[in-house]
């Protein structure tokens, strides 16, 4: 290297440096000058963010106030993943969160800090929880403090969320829909469906709000912008209660089923048909050539690719099918294609336990029932399986950096994905966080997560529920 040239020199180390671990260009740091100002090169770090996490914060690193590096970004990151990855005594805080008298039907993040998108320095989060003591409670869990109740109404049923626009919507026992501002708890539209079990379903389309709400006869209703002015109608399950309900990443199709008859088929429906029905027509619909459904996921990172969970002739074992769902334009009409592109029996044991499904990426599903979760490549390859909880696992949380499991035995069981260079994607058990005694309660009930936190609900044995809520800080 050229003496008389120092920047050769830097460049050249700069160039040496990217094959270093993080902890090897930290020591580096303290070699020399030259040493220091090669390791400390932005760029360098960078790239070492992108290359751990697919996306990361920008905005985060400057603002009006603090202008974090890319260095103290990735550092940060790291010690936070660390204490999510270990989950020891310190590592985080515990919060019991008590106000409501009845049982908790649903919780949801109303802010949160999202795993694409994670803001390291302010991580405040708010979570909404709705009960069967008619109120919808909203708490932040870093503090455990309750920023707002709603007014006592009808027993609650379900509640969803959508955090862009700071927005809660609720069902209740009559089939009273209403939707709450996220910030003050008020009350904005009511909408009557006259159901006493509604599943929600929210979703925006090229920046329009709309509420899906599958009922308990049967029909799907659809609502939109913040009036909850009716759009559209339609049966799918002729008098079978919707409790599946899903919309595609692509949010082009609604996917509704009903897991309480054997002998019916799922429908997708062309979403736009929902949304902006045509006068005289009845929304585009067709039936997935399944029956018996159990469970059903949307592919988040496919357009429409959808995997379900059937029976087939064998009364005692359960069928996992994916299908591919496009629209085909002809002269005079469109038609919905559903096309198979892989089918394979599960080593599920049982008939009638409720099963849980998830998905992580294009190639891994997420499966729970009775007590034990599995990991399964959309080809039917088991990838891992755990049998740690002692009862049925009540609620699974899935999301890009780990799996969390609740269970009747009062336990959260915490696991991590790791890309194993042999096997490729897995999921490694890290620790389990425990929500008290069984003499005040009967287990978990829900569980939520957000990058840096996990809120799971009790069922208190006095019929009070309370939140349970775990904050990783950086």
């Amino acid at each position: 290297m050229d003496v008389h040239h120092p920047h050769l020199i830097s460049d050249c180390l700069i160039h040496i440096f990217t094959f270093l671990t993080k902890e090897d260009l930290i020591s580096a740091c303290s070699v020399s000058k030259d040493w220091r100002e090669a390791a400390e090169t932005p760029w360098l770090w960078r790239r070492m963010c992108l290359q751990r996490w697919s996306f990361c914060n920008f905005a985060v690193l400057g603002s009006e106030h603090v202008n974090h590096s890319w260095k103290r970004y990735f550092l940060r990151r790291c010690h936070l993943e660390m204490k999510m990855t270990k989950g020891q005594s310190g590592g985080y805080t515990c919060k019991s969160l008590r106000g409501h008298t009845g049982r908790v039907v649903g919780l949801v993040y109303l802010q949160g800090n999202s795993a694409e998108l994670p803001h390291l320095w302010n991580s405040s989060a708010t979570v909404c929880s709705a009960s069967a003591d008619g109120t919808v409670r909203a708490w932040n869990i870093q503090n455990g403090e309750l920023l707002w109740c709603s007014p006592v109404q009808s027993p609650l049923t379900g509640i969803v969320s959508d955090e862009q626009r700071e927005v809660v919507i609720t069902a209740d026992s009559t089939g009273l829909i209403k939707t709450w501002q996220g910030q003050t708890g008020q009350e904005v539209a009511s909408f009557s469906t006259g159901s006493p079990h509604s599943t929600l379903l929210q979703y925006n389309v090229d920046n329009n709000w709309f509420l899906t709400i599958g009922t308990s006869q049967g029909s799907v209703c659809t609502l939109a912008d913040s009036a909850l002015t009716k759009k559209s109608s339609i049966m799918v399950c002729d008098s079978f209660s919707v409790n599946i309900l899903l919309v595609s990443p692509d949010k082009k199709w609604i996917m509704a089923g009903t897991k309480d008859n054997d002998d019916l088929s799922p429908k997708v429906i062309y979403t736009e048909s929902l949304t902006s029905p045509a006068e005289d027509e009845d929304p585009l619909c067709q039936s997935v050539p399944v029956i018996g459904c159990q469970a059903a996921v949307f592919i988040p990172t496919q357009p429409a690719r959808l995997a379900i969970i059937h029976h087939n002739e064998h009364p005692n074992n359960k069928v996992l099918s994916v299908f591919d769902v496009s629209i085909k334009k002809t002269k005079y009409k469109l038609e919905i294609q559903v096309q198979q592109v892989e089918s394979f029996v599960l080593k599920l044991h049982t008939r009638f336990s409720h099963i849980h499904l998830q998905a992580k990426d294009s190639n891994c599903l997420v499966l729970a029932s009775d007590q034990t979760l599995w990991v399964y490549s959309l080809k039917g390859a088991l990838l891992a399986s755990f049998e740690q909880h002692t009862m049925p696992i009540s609620s699974i949380c899935v999301d890009s950096f780990r799996v969390v499991t609740a269970s009747r035995d009062l336990s959260l069981r915490v696991f991590t994905w790791r890309n194993d260079r042999d096997h490729g994607l897995t999921l490694v058990s890290r620790y389990h966080l425990l929500g008290g005694s069984h003499t005040m309660s009967r287990g978990f009930t829900h569980v939520a997560c957000d990058y840096s936190s996990i809120v799971a609900s009790t069922e208190g044995n006095d019929g009070k529920d309370v939140l349970k809520a775990y904050s990783f800080t950086s």
